[in-house]
């Protein structure tokens, strides 16, 4: 059986991490830069301070991240990720936390279809639903 660990490509890896932190109640369980590397060379210089690998724990979940050396970061519309909680109090901070400095695009409230959920683009342009169970 595999395991699925969403990896986010970031400007700032720590930065953003450190907003998960605080937005989610998570925790940053391992941080390697690239001065990290066994073998460095002249390119290996200029990017020794930015995050190689970074895992992210929250609301029991692990997240992947890591700095964009090569390319720009592009954002686009088509993957959410989505958190589901089983009580509104947490679902709802998750939310708010998320929200902080970024965009809802639909208010967190009682679905039709039973849950409380809301969709919402944090600072970092990541797509985020979060939802209660069923």
């Amino acid at each position: 059986m595999a395991k699925l660990y969403p990896y986010i490509y970031s400007d700032d890896a720590k930065y953003q991490a450190e907003f998960y932190v605080k937005a989610l109640d998570g925790e940053i369980i391992m941080l390697k830069t690239f001065a990290e590397l066994p073998q460095q060379n002249a390119k290996m210089e200029l990017i020794k301070d930015k995050v190689m690998h970074l895992r992210l724990k929250v609301a029991g979940q692990i997240f992947f991240m890591s700095d964009s050396v090569n390319e720009p970061v592009r954002r686009g519309n088509g993957l959410d990720l989505t958190l589901e909680f089983e009580r509104e109090e947490e679902a709802r901070k998750a939310f708010e936390g998320l929200a902080d400095g970024g965009t809802v695009l639909m208010p967190f409230a009682k679905q039709f279809w039973g849950s409380m959920s809301g969709m919402v683009v944090d600072p970092f342009g990541i797509r985020w639903q979060i939802a209660t169970e069923l």
